[in-house]
């Protein structure tokens, strides 16, 4: 049934009128808390008063209940059943009375308490809030290799294998018919603690991405060798691509040498370890022999000025953690960071906008995120997609994210009170899954006829109404999306677009997507010293003769056993 404008309750069932007056009343009481409204002595002496006028009316009413025993009754009295504490996906804070919040919470008659973490600071701000003990009830783990970490510290409760199949049967449907590989993915020592995300568009690799407007100018086609790549940074570097007569343009930065690597068949520069299969063994990709050649490179190219001096702080320099502020400033005309949905360019398709007095028109698509920027910045930029350029060997590739995109768990205290697990799946299920078409678009979107619309009667596009449409992250401002991703792939027109662009080949993914208990001990000082290697390489600061006494003092800082056991998890799973 699909949530309209006017959102009306069924009443409890076999109850007296005056119980719905103590539940409105209850609901009074918890709205002018969650309001925040100053208690003072008299406020709080009438609610008392008009409390009991009403529970002595339905003691008068109902010769089956004491008023003692309504009041026990949290259907009866409006008492929630349950706090729950309840972290997502945000971009902003979700205030205390969002609507679509408040909506959930009568529907499973809670309080929800959802934690305002913001996502580009998320592990940040949730490692502070667990030091100080609180966990929260409905446990986002961004990073999968840190769900092993969080259950050995005693923070996750075990999520029983039939209650997960009883309480929260839409999502485990999906994950069992659309990625079946997957669904174990959350067991450790075979009970489950994590229900696995898959995201279905990570099919889709990072595109790597051109200054189209620059390529133009210079006469150059879009690369597709190592040694086109290398004619084409020159240029940019050296023939003013921008026309300010000044030498201040570069070929790459970091993102763009994942391309690079990928052009001798790794990923090097990544949030995690990345590890390739070779000869049916899993290897660590940084600590590959190719990558001497592909350090060769840009190690030259960084003396002879094709490299950003400034790619060893980044490509983002704040804000939105998707944007390459060195693309957008103009700084460098390739880059291979964000996803396709970063860049889509005006009218790459058409969407869906709202016309008074009709269901809506197909318009082409606007900027979004690092597009719109970039044109902002300089109206006649314009991007075009390569395909990722081939090495001496053949070999292609741009970094893809993992299919496994994180974990969704429950908090250890929240098994501790009797029957809220049972209503965390309830209600997680309800928001992610949601096997009715409106209701689910409505758990993404908003109130049906207030935040959206369906174009036309098929039911396949959702149109966003104004002034929604043109809101950032609306969503979250009224409470929406609090559900996980699951996996069934997208019909929207970007989807449909993402799908013409050839992105769902040639990505290089992480051949571990779990965490190991030498992992999670050692994977943060062996990043930082894949890192601090590499970065002397590219600079100089280190001979490449020094490669292999790098892989030896890499291995001997828990390399060896990070390595051992990734290989004994990949074989015994290699056949899934």
């Amino acid at each position: 049934m699909a949530i309209h404008r006017e959102i009306t309750y069924d009443k409890p069932p076999n109850r007296c009128n005056c119980f719905q007056n103590l539940m409105e009343a209850g609901s009074w009481v918890k709205e002018g808390i969650r309001m925040k409204k100053k208690r003072v002595r008299g406020f709080t002496v009438l609610i008392a008063v008009f409390l009991l006028v009403v529970v002595s009316g339905c003691e008068m009413q109902s010769g089956n209940l004491t008023a003692a025993e309504q009041l026990q009754d949290p259907i009866a009295s409006g008492k929630p059943l349950h706090t729950i504490s309840w972290t997502m996906h945000q971009n902003l804070p979700v205030p205390e009375n969002a609507e679509m919040l408040r909506y959930v919470e009568e529907k499973f008659n809670v309080d929800l308490d959802v934690w305002n973490l913001e996502n580009n600071k998320y592990e940040a701000l949730l490692g502070m809030r667990l030091a100080q003990g609180a966990i929260p009830d409905l446990f986002r783990i961004r990073q999968t290799q840190d769900l092993m970490k969080y259950q050995q510290q005693g923070l996750l409760a075990e999520i029983p294998e039939d209650m997960l199949n009883k309480y929260a049967p839409n999502i485990m449907k999906a994950i069992r018919e659309h990625a079946p590989a997957y669904q174990d993915y959350g067991k450790i020592d075979g009970k489950y603690y994590g229900i696995p995300v898959v995201n279905p568009t990570n099919i889709y690799r990072i595109p790597v991405v051109y200054r189209k407007d620059w390529l133009d100018k210079l006469g150059l086609p879009v690369p597709e060798t190592l040694a086109d790549f290398e004619k084409m940074i020159y240029a940019f570097a050296n023939k003013d691509p921008d026309g300010n007569g000044i030498k201040d343009t570069y070929g790459l930065s970091i993102e763009g040498m994942n391309v690079v690597f990928g052009a001798f068949g790794q990923i090097v520069f990544a949030d995690q370890l990345y590890f390739g299969v070779k000869d049916q063994n899993l290897v660590i990709g940084a600590l590959d022999p190719g990558m001497k050649e592909a350090l060769q490179y840009l190690r030259k190219w960084n003396r002879d000025g094709f490299i950003d001096p400034e790619f060893i702080t980044g490509e983002n320099k704040g804000g939105y953690k998707h944007l390459s502020h060195a693309f957008i400033n103009g700084r460098i005309g390739m880059t291979s960071m964000g996803n396709y949905y970063h860049w889509v360019q005006d009218g790459d398709y058409s969407t869906w906008t709202y016309e008074e007095h009709t269901n809506g028109e197909e318009t082409p698509v606007l900027s979004a995120f690092n597009m719109k920027e970039l044109t902002a910045k300089n109206p006649e930029a314009r991007i075009v997609f390569g395909q990722p350029f081939s090495g001496p060997d053949g070999k292609r590739g741009s970094k893809a994210y993992d299919m496994l995109m994180s974990f969704t768990a429950i908090g250890a205290g929240a098994a501790k009170e009797p029957g809220k697990l049972t209503t965390i799946l309830q209600i997680l299920d309800y928001v992610s899954a949601n096997p009715d078409l409106d209701e689910s678009t409505s758990m993404k979107y908003g109130i049906q006829e207030k935040h959206w619309t369906w174009a036309g009667t098929s039911k396949e596009d959702v149109i966003v109404l104004p002034p929604y449409d043109k809101k950032f992250s609306y969503q979250n401002v009224i409470g929406a999306g609090l559900g996980m991703t699951v996996p069934l792939m997208p019909t929207e027109r970007r989807e449909q677009w993402a799908s013409t662009l050839g992105l769902d080949q040639d990505g290089i993914y992480n051949a571990l997507e779990v965490a190991t208990p030498s992992l999670i001990k050692n994977g943060p000082e062996l990043i930082k010293l894949r890192n601090s290697a590499y970065i002397a390489f590219i600079t100089g600061d280190q001979p490449l003769e020094e490669f292999d006494n790098f892989v030896k003092e890499f291995m001997a800082a828990g390399g060896t056993e990070v390595l051992q056991e990734a290989n004994e998890w990949y074989h015994q799973h290699a056949s899934k």
